[in-house]
């Protein structure tokens, strides 16, 4: 099988591969790019394309999904008190202009 060559997956892989893919897209990166961050997640997850052949499918947990909440506490740790107070301020400014404004439609 021929490098690049994506038989192998089922449906459901790729269709994980396109969400993952649009997902990077959204945040600006590149098609090419997304498309290969996307299988390469899809290959943590999965262990790659699915072999034929009884007992091969094994359940994988899907590490890559529980990465999310890893990133989360990283910019808050690094910055001061006054900075998040400051930063939680303007969001709640910013959150009560949007309700008043979509309130009044």
């Amino acid at each position: 099988m021929p490098r690049g060559d994506k038989s192998a997956y089922t449906d459901k892989q790729e269709r994980k591969a396109d969400h993952i893919a649009e997902g990077y897209e959204d945040r600006g990166v590149s098609e090419k790019e997304a498309e290969r961050r996307a299988w390469a997640t899809v290959n943590k997850d999965d262990g790659g394309g699915k072999k034929s052949g009884a007992g091969r499918g094994k359940d994988t947990g899907h590490p890559a999904a529980h990465k999310g909440g890893e990133k989360g506490g990283e910019a808050a740790a690094s910055r001061s008190a006054a900075e998040r107070s400051a930063s939680a301020k303007k969001g709640a400014a910013t959150r009560k202009r949007n309700a008043e404004s979509h309130a009044s439609r």
